[in-house]
Formats: C-alpha cells, sequence, structure tokens
C-alpha cells in the first residue's frame, strides 16, 4: 500500500544484511523523517551553517530582551546593571551548553539534524492525510528535527538557571533599587519567555526564513532610535562616553550577523567584501544628523509643541 500524505512513511522493523522488513504506513519515530521513497530514515547530517545562525538568533532572543530589562529597570544610577548583564550572559551560555549536551548525540557539542527543504516541513499537523475523508492519518513527527524542540529546551533552561541565580544575586547587590523594582527584570522574563515559547511554536517555520531581515530591520531601527535618544549628532558625542561605544559595537555585530545569514557566504570572495557595509547606517545617521536636529526634535515633544 502507497504512503499517502507529505510526513507518512514506513518504519524500518527488521534488518538482516541485504533484507529490510518495513512496518505499515505511518508516523516516524522521532529523529527520522521521510525520504522520497517513502521511508523513515534516521537524521544523521550535520546542521548547516544557516540553521546555526537560525539557533544562535532564537538563543539571542531571550538574552537581548534580559539585557532591555534589567537596563530599563536598574536606573541610571544603579551599579547592579553591570553584574546583573554578566549574570543573564552566563544563564544563556550555560543554557545552550547544556541543550547542546542533552541533544542527540548526548554528551558532545554536537547535533545531528535533518534537512530543511520547505516551510511546510515545520508544520507536518497539518498535512496529515485523510483517505476516505473521514479517518485521519496522524503522520505528525519534527521533519526538521532537532530544530523546532531544541528551542524549547534552551528556553526551559533558561528560565530554571535565571530563577535559580538572578534571585540571589538581585537581592544581594540591587541595593540602590526599591523593594518593588529589584526583581521587575525577572518579572519581565516571567512574561516574555512564554510569548517566546509561542511564537517559536506558531511562528518558527517563518522565522527561520525571515530572521536574517529581522535581524537587520530591528538592529537598524534600534540604533537609530537609540542615537536620537542620546542625542548623538557627531563623532565626539559618540566617544564621549563608552556605554554609546558598546551599543554602537554591538549593533555592528547584528548588522554582520544579518548580512552573514542573508548571503548564507556561499561564495566566500564574493560575500565577505559586504561586510563593509556595517558601519554604513551609523555612518549615514552622523553625516546626516545636522539637517533633522534630534535634539531639537526631542526639546520640542517635551514640551508638547
Amino acid at each position: 500500500m502507497a504512503c499517502l500524505g507529505l510526513y507518512c512513511g514506513k518504519t524500518l522493523l527488521f534488518k538482516n544484511g541485504s533484507t529490510e522488513i518495513y512496518g505499515e504506513c505511518g508516523v516516524c519515530p522521532r529523529g527520522q523523517r521521510t525520504n522520497a521513497q517513502k521511508y523513515c530514515q534516521p537524521c544523521t547530517e550535520s546542521p548547516e551553517l544557516y540553521d546555526w545562525l537560525y539557533l544562535g538568533f532564537m538563543a539571542m532572543l531571550p538574552l537581548v530582551l534580559h539585557w532591555f530589562f534589567i537596563e530599563w529597570y536598574s536606573g541610571k544610577k544603579s551599579s547592579s546593571a553591570l553584574f546583573q548583564h554578566i549574570t543573564a550572559l552566563f544563564e544563556c551560555s550555560v543554557a545552550a551548553i547544556v541543550t547542546l549536551l542533552v541533544s542527540d548525540p548526548v554528551g558532545v557539542l554536537y547535533i545531528r539534524s535533518c534537512r530543511v527543504l520547505m516551510l511546510s516541513d515545520w508544520y507536518t499537523m497539518l498535512y496529515n492525510p485523510s483517505p476516505d475523508y473521514v479517518t485521519t492519518v496522524h503522520c505528525t513527527h519534527e521533519a526538521v528535527y532537532p530544530l523546532y524542540t531544541i528551542v524549547f529546551i534552551y528556553y526551559a533552561f533558561c528560565l530554571v538557571l535565571m530563577m535559580l541565580l538572578r534571585p540571589l544575586l538581585v537581592k544581594k547587590i540591587a541595593c540602590g533599587l526599591g523593594k518593588s523594582d529589584r526583581f521587575k527584570s525577572i518579572y519581565a522574563a516571567l512574561y516574555f519567555f512564554p510569548i517566546l515559547t509561542v511564537l517559536q511554536a506558531v511562528g518558527g517555520g517563518l522565522l527561520y526564513y525571515a530572521f536574517p531581515y529581522i535581524i537587520l530591520v530591528l538592529s537598524l531601527v534600534t540604533l537609530a532610535v537609540y542615537m536620537s535618544a542620546s542625542e548623538i549628532e557627531n563623532c565626539y558625542d559618540l566617544l564621549v562616553r563608552k556605554k554609546r561605544l558598546i551599543v554602537l559595537f554591538s549593533h555592528w555585530l547584528l548588522h554582520a550577523y544579518g548580512i552573514i545569514s542573508i548571503s548564507r557566504v556561499d561564495k566566500l570572495e564574493q560575500d565577505l567584501p559586504l561586510l563593509a557595509l556595517v558601519p554604513t547606517p551609523a555612518l549615514f545617521y552622523l553625516f546626516t544628523a545636522k539637517f533633522t536636529e534630534p535634539s531639537r526634535i526631542l526639546s520640542e515633544g517635551a514640551n508638547g509643541h
């Protein structure tokens, strides 16, 4: 009997030399996906560079949100922000390492995966066939193994490590904040982790194809907003504080990450020169700031004009 549907396959039951016996058509076990002949085959390939860049993007999201809310709630005079930033980086780094160690193969910083062929690979639950339009053959499985579920595992470890480490740190060093403000960055994480989880569950496939452009657009917008809000109108304003340079270089790294993700560095000699475009948005802003005068716009907005 032929297998119906895009993702239904026959599982290998017995193999002895050249003799192979397959079961009935159905769902493939975890860590396998169907081939062109509708047989379930183990995922034995290494992730491509683009796959690693996608996982890196999903890993960066909670870290960037941690840093944003830490900065937002710490206040300008708080000396605890730096330690919280470092702690958040430590939490996410350890979570990423542990996630790789518990993934197949267990105990090594390496994963085996199935190749992503098309968008529908992320949404196999939508392609369960109904041969007689009454009975549904359920063939839902992770065709993009492990790119879909590994993100959930990573978020779980991030949340556990945050709950174990951050409250103790904040209680010890966040003396400059009121009792009600000390844990607001942690409370914020309890909101954005479920949001990130739902985002991955529903839009993981869309994010896989769109994340390079999301990085570029958001990094450009946030850099422009930050430089205008900080009233940076020339190079001196940029160099006067180390924090501004850190923010600038962080955005440059995001620009480079987005460019590499889009080009995928398929042709190294052609794609690497594109990285020369990384400083262009900041330079363009500095050259044109005198025409827009962000400080005047901000002052007029504050006065209600």
